[in-house]
């Protein structure tokens, strides 16, 4: 909500939970699980990639 004496401005925490509820909105929450899925396996793979490039594993 914005603060008082701020007429018509929102900090950039409103902003962004209010774009990310408008996202929610339009493409559903399965959106956020598999977009999270996503980046999980493409961490790990990085991650194990490095790890063979140290000599690691």
């Amino acid at each position: 909500m914005p603060k008082p004496g701020n007429k018509g401005q929102m900090t950039v925490s409103e902003a962004g939970r209010k774009g990310g509820l408008k996202v929610r909105d339009a493409y559903g929450v399965e959106f956020y699980e598999e977009i999270g899925k996503k980046g999980g396996h493409k961490v790990r793979e990085l991650i194990e990639e490095g790890k063979r490039a140290r000599g690691q594993r």
